[in-house]
């Protein structure tokens, strides 16, 4: 399938940041808007499709960036049998890390495990980063000045990402690099903040509180694979449906119903693969995942968001997560990898889901 503008923009306004007014919203990426997931991982492996036969005879290391990038990620990885890990902002046990900055964005610092990639340098020939957007690709660059000089002449490079925004001269830049760059759909950013400035900011926000939330059925599933660490894509494929086939075996066959599937901030694959599994039992499903991303909501028709709620992090007591436009459905299913000793935070997020809905189940990979 190909993919115009239209099909994966819309735009939004960003709260808050002094340096990007406007965020690009992608409706069929399952973060901020929710999608079918089948149709999220279509979009992510015709991504692949965009240069796997360039690549074909070189051995590839896959990096998604979090947090909107590591389901785009690691479907692709998985697509073209690569190895993968993703970038992250979390802590991660007994590694060493190479810190680099996202200037854009709210969250600026990314982190990716050093120890892991030390171990692997002999065994890649490149590394392909992948996005959801690449506007100025100074991120990218950021990240490769910093490989490149640890790991001179023995890599190089390529960028894959959804949605490309970069100007000529910044095209030159990664030219001029020899880095290639991969795509779906070009985009021209030069009236996107003016089309964010024009949204009224009118919608509804929440602020939702840590106080008891009533019984929710909740299943503790083992055999969890961390992609921030470095994963073989398959295998990480293969512990996904082993999650799965878990689920399934607690839940039972469920069909016919409208079901709800959320991820949390950088975990973001396995719902998704969760959420397919369950289209294919027949159910109408629909995935996307909290976020770290403050965006305003409008009323305004056109507007992609219309509802905010204000979460507290499963991650990070201290940090602020929101959750967009949440419907009705029969069944929702909370996937995460989380852990279980911050359950305030918890609390904030089924209590938004519980504005509609009460038939709530948790599943925690662990």
């Amino acid at each position: 399938m190909e993919y115009v503008e239209s099909d994966l923009v819309r735009i939004a306004k960003r709260e808050n940041n002094t340096k990007r007014g406007y965020l690009v919203v992608n409706p069929l990426q399952g973060k901020h808007i929710s999608v079918k997931p089948s149709k999220a991982l279509e979009l992510f492996s015709a991504l692949a499709k965009t240069f796997v036969n360039q690549y074909k005879n070189e051995r590839l290391l896959l990096v998604g960036f979090a947090e909107t990038a590591t389901a785009i990620g690691a479907q692709t990885a998985i697509a073209v049998g690569a190895k993968y890990i993703q970038t992250t902002r979390e802590i991660v046990a007994d590694a060493d890390y190479l810190f680099f900055s996202e200037e854009h964005s709210h969250a600026t610092e990314q982190k990716l495990v050093k120890n892991d990639i030390d171990s692997m340098i002999g065994e890649i020939d490149r590394i392909i980063f992948v996005e959801d957007e690449v506007t100025t690709g100074n991120t990218i660059l950021n990240i490769i000045s910093i490989l490149e000089k640890l790991y001179s002449g023995k890599l190089c490079f390529s960028v894959a990402s959804l949605l490309n925004g970069m100007s000529e001269e910044n095209l030159k830049r990664f030219a001029d690099k020899n880095i290639s760059l991969h795509y779906l759909a070009k985009t021209d950013h030069s009236k996107y903040e003016d089309r964010a400035d024009d949204f009224i900011g009118d919608g509804n926000y929440y602020e939702c509180m840590e106080n008891d939330c009533g019984s929710i059925t909740l299943l503790n599933i083992q055999g969890k694979m961390d992609a921030r660490r470095l994963v073989n894509a398959l295998h990480y494929e293969a512990a996904c449906n082993k999650l799965w086939e878990s689920v399934l075996e607690n839940i039972g066959g469920i069909s016919g119903k409208k079901i709800l599937v959320v991820g949390t901030e950088e975990f973001m694959y396995p719902a998704l693969f969760v959420g397919k599994k369950l289209e294919e039992y027949g159910n109408d499903v629909w995935c996307h995942s909290t976020t770290r991303s403050p965006i305003a909501v409008s009323m305004e028709k056109e507007y992609p968001l219309h509802n905010r709620y204000e979460l507290r992090s499963l991650y990070d007591k201290e940090r602020k997560t929101f959750l967009y436009d949440i419907g009705k459905y029969d069944k929702v299913f909370i996937v995460t990898d989380a852990a279980d000793n911050d359950e305030g935070g918890m609390r904030t997020l089924i209590n938004a889901l519980k504005v509609q809905n009460n038939n709530i189940t948790l599943v925690r990979w662990i």
